[in-house]
């Protein structure tokens, strides 16, 4: 049987996030008012993951994850266990909506702490999912270039490091000591979520970049560097994806632009065994910039975690045949777009919605690919 490396991402697979129940929402918000301890969180926290995880066996996924259950963000609670960076709170409209947020900036020398909170959440999924494939979401470097440096007020009136070159340096022996020590926790499917991509093609923010003193084509280059670097130590048997989103906030999204722009630079980043882009409306664009992907597989995320109505099967075959006429069908995935709760909220459906969507992302997969 080939090892998990040659399958993976699998013909039908999940971004990771999944609706969190009431169950859970209710205790995080007994935890913040001190009407329940740590310890009694975390009881919780795991019989929703296992529960969770017994669900996502009985449907038939191949990777499991934890539905980020544990986490307020799903980027920022890793990031904010990392050594030299900062959390603070504001208050943003960038979604579309008003509402509470917290950010990250580089507040002293990066690099991985050897206890790493993610790490036995990892070792817990694992050990319920087994004998099913563990898959561990974390956020890409980028995010951390983007948000926590580049475009932090409270990085640039007071910075760390005193070039680029020596904040890449750190950020990617961060990164190599992070994904080896996943590793050595036993993990051998690896997804890095990183939506700052889409900060180098949103006409927007690429205003911003230039008035924070950079050009946004550079930093694209920057980008590929710091991943490629990143991943230059990955053991061989660990198989490692790329998510990349516009942005999912209790169902709003982020950046505009096309993937034309980045679609060179990404693609060229050999490491990666596949890449799972978002394509689930007009602003995804067509799939002309799937034309420089190489021989890794894309998995299409055609089917949309921002509403719960459902898609149409045919509608769906019909856009992948699409995409075949650009990428051999052997290459092609497919999954829902993004995560269902990339925050504590959530998305705008339903658990039954969810549950459905994958289904059918199942369903379809198992009727295109026979090795589904």
């Amino acid at each position: 049987m080939p090892n998990n490396n040659q399958l993976v991402p699998f013909r039908y697979d999940i971004v990771g996030s999944f609706l969190r129940p009431e169950s859970l929402k209710n205790a995080r918000d007994a935890f913040a008012n001190s009407k329940i301890t740590k310890e009694q969180l975390i009881q919780i926290e795991d019989q929703t993951i296992i529960d969770l995880i017994e669900k996502q066996k009985k449907i038939g996924l191949h990777a499991i994850t934890d539905g980020e259950f544990r986490r307020r963000w799903w980027h920022l609670d890793f990031i904010a266990s990392l050594n030299g960076i900062t959390v603070y709170d504001f208050q943003t409209t960038a979604f579309g909506i008003a509402t509470q947020a917290q950010g990250t900036y580089v507040s002293g020398p990066l690099s991985f702490p050897k206890d790493h909170p993610f790490l036995e959440h990892f070792r817990f999924t694992q050990k319920h999912a087994a004998p099913v494939l563990a898959k561990q979401t974390i956020p890409g470097p980028n995010m951390i270039f983007l948000d926590s440096l580049i475009l932090s007020k409270q990085y640039n009136e007071n910075p760390i490091y005193n070039s680029l070159e020596a904040f890449k340096k750190d950020l990617i022996t961060t990164y190599q000591e992070a994904i080896q020590a996943f590793y050595d926790a036993g993990c051998r499917y690896l997804q890095l979520d990183d939506t700052s991509w889409g900060g180098l093609f949103d006409d927007r923010f690429r205003d911003m970049i230039t008035v924070n003193g950079l050009d946004a084509d550079q930093l694209l280059c920057d980008f590929q560097e710091v991943t490629e670097k990143s991943l230059a130590n990955k053991p061989a048997d660990l198989a490692v994806t790329f998510h990349f989103c516009k942005g999912n906030f209790q169902s709003h999204w982020l950046y505009n632009g096309s993937y034309e722009t980045i679609a060179k630079n990404l693609f060229s980043i050999e490491a990666f065994d596949g890449f799972f882009l978002e394509y689930d409306d007009e602003r995804s664009g067509g799939f002309e910039p799937l034309k420089d992907l190489r021989d890794q597989r894309i998995v299409l995320g055609l089917v949309t975690t921002k509403k719960g109505q459902l898609e149409d099967t045919a509608d769906i075959i019909k856009r992948i045949e699409e995409a075949s006429q650009i990428v051999p069908l052997d290459q092609i995935c497919l999954s829902p777009q993004c995560g269902f709760a990339s925050t504590h909220e959530g998305n705008h459906l339903t658990e039954e919605d969810q549950w459905k969507k994958i289904e059918l992302v199942k369903t379809i997969a198992e009727a295109i690919w026979q090795d589904a």
